[in-house]
């Protein structure tokens, strides 16, 4: 500020000399002043008043131009209202001044004032704009001048450009020139060589600087784009190419994306690819090439088992005028793809045959090829598993179908051998055949029936010719092998041969009777059937038949006690003084038939009083149930029915009169074992007529029982203790108080009582070939025993033999 002021006033002391000698105020001042910055005191320096500086209405006015200086009326100072900016007033001149007027009334006074605006460095150089652009071609030699736009600077003298500056380049420099006007610019002069392929831009400042103080600057960008020629020619990522591709690829698939770059730019940049004329038709054919991009896609079929290997030579060449041009080779591998089935080819199978063929026995000779390479081409071949066959590896790709296991028709008939081929690619592939081997059949199996031992039950009485089983065999074998025919093997019993007695089928084992049987007389057959096939030699086998005689109810009951002369009706005497539960009488029925049918019951029919007497049903044993009152009747009729177990059931009956006598009388129930006394003849009048017919037969039984008696049983005791009456049996049986039960035999009883007629009851004898011993036993009824009554029993064994 001091200097600032110190320059103010030496441009008033200079006003004023000047005012005195020209009536012009001169005023010099720095543009860019700051507002209310004092110029002058005018009062002091036109000698005015300050006092009536205001009264006079003193005003400063600037010609041409806006307000920028005013004057304060109390002190006369002229001072700045606004910055000057020199160059905005004087745009291009090396000076610039202010005119301005100063006037003052009462009286009118007018003062003229001319202020000069000082330049001061208040711009940098600028240029016109900020980036320089320069298209030099490559080919450019060096020394090549490049005409530059200058720089501007507002500033005036030494405040304006004085000099360039280039920012470091290798290729370039400047060359600073003056003007004729005294303006500095700058000429771009090429020292090095361009080449657009190391560096297409070149990037530069240049500074223009001026010569204030301090100095001020500005910057331009220097762009030079380097201009291409076609100098250089493509050239390929790579010389060669060696590729792997997959047989069977699609068509349009991708194998290689070619690149080959060229330095240079625009059309000497455009490369076309091509094959060479060193590519075969074949791989033309297969791929295509794509000219504008590169890309080599599949064109034909792949196939590695035709063509394994692709050679190429591709060219590159750019769009230049003297087109330049570039190679590559190109192999392109096929890689073998598990793209082809293995094959099986059947060289020899026989079939059929025999089911018993050996061991090791060759039956099939198969080969197998797999067009395919490496693993994709290594084949094995598999028959599924248990299965009585294995591979044998012949020779290369060869295999034998052997016999590993014995073969069985009848299990299995025949076997579909499915070979089946997988090579070892990812994913295997695999392809099969099935073959059907069958076997023929060999007599190897016997006939079997479907049981070891058959038990056939006929029913006596049976219709002569029936059929009684079927007695069929199996034989798994086939055709004649399994046609069988039956024999019975001759047996025989009793001088009876067995096909008397019974014939078969020999087609198909049908078993017929061929007599009526009775279950009485024949009970049982046991033989052997034999069933042979036809083959050769032939087989058989045999089965043994049991044949069982089942029982019919064709037998009633007999009833052999009480015995009866004649007709059905008994007569019988009892004493009237007769215990309660004395034994009355007995009766005893039996039946030739088997257990079943031969189980007697023994129900009343008739009774003239219930009460007077009870049957036991299982026994036959009749009693008396109370004492004989004198109201009772003196005679009593008693029907008794003896039934049978059979369906239907069979029945006999006997009715015994019963007359009751005051005189004592031994009862059944004093019955006691002692030796019987035979009186045949004591009552002529009464058995004459039976004596006399049957006195021979009468004498021999009786001669036989005695014989019997001395022979098997001792004389009994007559302090033998009482017992009841029972059935013995030397084979099976069954005794439950006198009731005898057997499976398998006629059995008779003897019933003998001593009655005061002496009457004996003897049953007929038993058939032939049984063998028995029926005695009865005696049990004491609680009479006294008197001389002349006393009752016995006869033990009888009948011993019979076939």
């Amino acid at each position: 500020m001091r200097s600032h002021k110190r320059y103010v006033g030496l441009v008033v002391l200079f006003s004023i000399a000047y005012h005195v000698s020209a009536s012009v105020t001169h005023y010099s001042i720095p543009e860019e002043l700051k507002e209310g910055s004092v110029v002058a005191n005018l009062a002091t320096d036109l000698s005015l008043d300050v006092k009536t500086l205001n009264k006079r209405k003193m005003r400063v006015d600037i010609i041409a131009n806006k307000k920028y200086l005013d004057v304060n009326k109390e002190t006369g100072e002229l001072y700045v209202v606004e910055k000057i900016d020199r160059e905005y007033l004087c745009p291009s001149r090396l000076t610039c001044y202010l005119k301005l007027e100063v006037t003052l009334e009462n009286p009118l006074r007018i003062f003229n004032i001319e202020l000069e605006i000082l330049d001061m460095n208040d711009n940098a150089p600028q240029f016109r704009r900020d980036a320089i652009h320069l298209d030099i071609s490559e080919s450019t030699p060096t020394g090549e001048r490049f005409s530059l736009s200058n720089a501007v600077d507002p500033d005036v003298g030494s405040n304006s450009v004085k000099t360039y500056h280039l920012s470091e380049s290798d290729h370039f420099n400047i060359e600073v020139q003056t003007g004729r006007d005294g303006s500095k610019f700058a000429d771009l002069i090429l020292k090095m060589a361009l080449d657009r392929e190391q560096q297409a831009v070149h990037h530069l400042i240049l500074t223009a600087v001026d010569g204030g103080t301090p100095p001020r600057s500005g910057t331009a960008s220097i762009i030079v784009h380097v201009l291409d020629t076609n100098d250089n020619a493509p050239t390929f990522d790579r010389e060669s190419y060696s590729i792997t591709i997959m047989e069977n690829s699609p068509i349009g698939s991708i194998v290689v994306h070619l690149n080959a770059t060229d330095l240079d730019e625009g059309s000497n940049s455009d490369v076309m690819y091509s094959y060479s004329l060193y590519t075969p038709e074949k791989t033309q054919q297969t791929f295509n090439l794509n000219p504008s991009s590169g890309e080599i896609t599949v064109k034909g079929v792949l196939n590695y088992e035709d063509f394994k290997i692709y050679h190429m030579e591709v060219t590159a060449a750019d769009r230049g005028a003297n087109s330049l041009t570039g190679q590559c080779n190109i192999k392109i591998i096929i890689e073998d793809m598990n793209d082809n089935h293995p094959e099986i080819s059947i060289k020899s199978f026989q079939s059929p045959i025999n089911e018993n063929i050996k061991l090791d026995t060759v039956i099939a000779v198969v080969s197998v090829s797999d067009e395919d390479s490496g693993d994709n081409g290594v084949v094995d071949l598999h028959i599924p598993d248990n299965m009585p066959f294995k591979l044998r590896e012949s020779s290369d790709n060869y295999y034998e179908l052997v016999v590993s296991e014995p073969l069985d028709r009848e299990k299995v008939p025949e076997y579909d051998i499915t070979f089946t081929v997988t090579d070892r690619g990812s994913p295997p592939l695999s392809d099969n055949e099935t073959m059907t081997l069958e076997l023929l059949d060999v007599n190897d199996n016997v006939p079997q029936f479907s049981q070891s031992f058959y038990t056939i039950r006929v029913l006596e009485n049976n219709a002569p010719g029936a059929l009684l089983s079927s007695l069929t065999a199996f034989d798994p074998d086939l055709h004649e092998n399994q046609y069988l025919v039956y024999f019975i093997i001759e047996k025989e019993i009793a001088n009876t041969s067995m096909s008397m007695l019974f014939s078969i089928n020999p087609e198909n084992g049908n078993l017929y009777a061929l007599k009526t049987f009775d279950y009485e007389i024949e009970k049982e057959f046991l033989f052997h059937i034999e069933a042979r096939d036809s083959g050769s030699p032939p087989l058989s086998s045999n089965v043994t038949v049991h044949i069982v005689i089942v029982d019919q109810n064709d037998n009633a009951p007999v009833i052999v006690s009480p015995w009866r002369a004649h007709g059905s009706v008994v007569e019988e005497k009892i004493p009237r003084s007769t215990d309660k539960g004395s034994l009355v009488a007995k009766v005893i029925a039996l039946d030739t038939d088997s257990v079943h049918n031969s189980r007697i019951t023994y129900l009343f029919l008739q009774v003239t009083d219930a009460t007077l007497f009870s049957l036991d049903q299982y026994n036959g044993e009749i009693r008396t149930m109370r004492m004989f009152s004198y109201r009772d009747p003196r005679h009593q009729r008693l029907v008794i029915v003896a039934k049978d177990n059979g369906q239907p059931a069979l029945s006999a009956t006997v009715t015994i009169k019963l007359s009751t006598v005051e005189t004592a009388v031994k009862a059944y129930s004093d019955m006691t074992e002692v030796p019987l006394e035979y009186d045949i003849f004591s009552d002529l009048n009464l058995y004459l007529v039976i004596g006399l017919g049957s006195v021979s037969f009468l004498l021999l039984i009786t001669i036989l029982v005695t014989i019997v008696l001395k022979c098997q049983t001792p004389n009994p005791s007559k302090a033998a203790p009482p017992s009841r009456n029972s059935v013995i049996s030397e084979r099976n049986s069954t005794i439950a108080d006198s009731t005898l039960v057997s499976n398998d035999a006629y059995w008779y009883s003897l019933f003998l009582a001593e009655t005061r007629k002496g009457k004996m009851v003897v049953r007929q004898p038993a058939p032939k070939g049984s063998r028995y011993i029926v005695s009865s036993l005696p049990r004491s009824t609680g009479v006294s025993e008197t001389s002349g009554s006393a009752a016995s029993t006869l033990q009888v064994g009948l011993a019979f033999a076939y």
